[in-house]
């Protein structure tokens, strides 16, 4: 069973930086996707970046600029490196796998971690 473990979330001030770290048990040699998503308080699920076994990232409107997404396959960990972050960024951040190539709308993912907490104030 493949699993996730997210880590580094906290609380942090407006405008300050914070780096996520999601260690994966998955089998990276092939075709994959991996992606970040969150959910603030009273608000939806959101994806919010994502990146291929190819190198390629997207990353939602709501944060371009502002997050990025990396992968270090060797160590088998997916980062989200956030900086300038806002109040409503607070939100529960979350990691997920599968296999296969990343479709923004379509990418059904198979492997979800539990999350780790982001409070900005």
């Amino acid at each position: 069973q493949v699993q996730l473990v997210e880590s580094g979330g906290g609380s942090v001030q407006v405008g300050g930086s914070l780096t996520l770290s999601c260690v994966t048990t998955a089998n990276l040699d092939g075709a994959y996707c991996m992606g970040w998503f969150r959910q603030g308080p009273g608000k939806e699920h959101e994806k919010i970046a994502d990146i291929d076994s190819y190198g390629s990232t997207s990353v939602a409107d709501s944060v371009k600029g502002r997050f990025t997404i990396s992968l270090d396959n060797a160590k088998k960990t997916l980062y989200l490196h956030m900086q300038s972050l806002k109040p409503e960024d607070t939100a529960m951040y979350s990691c997920a796998a599968t296999g296969g190539p990343c479709d923004w709308l379509g990418t059904e993912y198979s492997y979800r971690g539990q999350g780790t907490q982001v409070t900005v104030s």
